[in-house]
């Protein structure tokens, strides 16, 4: 993960931010190492979460590993810009007061960026701004929202990602061709592609 990491950072100007999941460790200890790691590899912040894979962690486990994440992001010789998440809407516990309350917790330990993905509604986005004084982080996935960029602004989001949806985008155009041609044997996605010259224009060679 981290050398693909590298690999990014060593192609682009831009500052690279990684989800790093649960830092790769359940223990506090690990998750400090996972910083160090990860600013080694050139990274300029990262994101990890409560979740262990299996359960979400324990409310003062939780606390601590992000603690222990600010501290070693503290610690380094330049600015690393630490994200705490608080997994419960996408892992079956939709509780706002919980998750309001672990993110007021992250923020006082020394998380830069405060996240909860999977934030049902505006009014709850609303919510959780107006409960802690950092940075939120909306992630934008779900589909036909209803806002955009102004509305989010609005409500006190500073910063907004799209995750994977990118990538869904894409191999879900691509499964739609693929379908028409085995289903109808035409052709009419390709209105839709970008010429090669245009296309080319995008990508640019590096040393």
């Amino acid at each position: 993960m981290l050398e693909h990491c590298a690999d990014i950072v060593a192609a682009t100007d831009l500052p690279v931010s990684a989800d790093l999941e649960k830092g790769f460790g359940d223990s506090p200890e690990a998750v400090a190492g996972t910083i160090r790691s990860a600013a080694k590899a050139g990274l300029a912040g990262c994101s990890i979460e409560d979740f262990s894979g299996d359960m979400i962690y324990p409310f003062d486990l939780a606390v601590e590993r992000i603690a222990a994440a600010a501290e070693a992001a503290r610690a380094l010789p330049h600015d690393f810009v630490l994200t705490a998440r608080s997994e419960n809407y996408l892992r079956g516990n939709p509780d706002l007061d919980d998750t309001i309350a672990r993110l007021q917790a992250f923020e006082a330990v020394g998380a830069d960026v405060l996240y909860a993905p999977g934030l049902p509604s505006l009014d709850d986005i609303r919510s959780v701004c107006a409960a802690v004084s950092r940075p939120v982080n909306v992630v934008v996935g779900a589909p036909r929202l209803g806002y955009g960029v102004a509305e989010l602004a609005d409500a006190g989001v500073k910063r907004i990602s799209v995750g994977a949806t990118f990538a869904r985008l894409i191999y879900g155009k691509l499964i739609q061709a693929a379908k028409e041609i085995a289903e109808s044997g035409t052709f009419n996605f390709t209105d839709d592609a970008m010429g090669i010259a245009e296309l080319s224009g995008y990508f640019k060679e590096t040393d």
